[in-house]
């Protein structure tokens, strides 16, 4: 598993331009890594997802499953509050 991370993901190492600096920013890739390796992707030795062999999930999921889910969790993150102008 760490080998397909590694090669998945290009942001553990320094040498290319998506290298993650913040911490924040890293947790969020991964996050979207997984999801999309346990719930969009077919893996061939099992033929179906690994969240549709552990009975999480009965169907194969796509990107837009994947955008449904963060558009749906900026939703209730709610406004951010009046704008306030600085008069220096």
């Amino acid at each position: 598993m760490n080998l397909n991370i590694r090669m998945g993901n290009r942001r553990f190492t320094r040498l290319t331009n998506a290298f993650s600096k913040k911490i924040e920013n890293h947790v969020h890739m991964l996050s979207l890594y997984f999801v999309h390796y346990n719930f969009c992707r077919m893996h061939k030795s099992l033929r179906m997802s690994p969240a549709m062999a552990a009975g999480v999930s009965d169907t194969l999921r796509d990107m837009d499953w994947v955008v449904c889910l963060i558009d749906a969790r900026a939703l209730k993150s709610g406004p951010l509050g009046p704008y306030k102008k600085r008069l220096d």
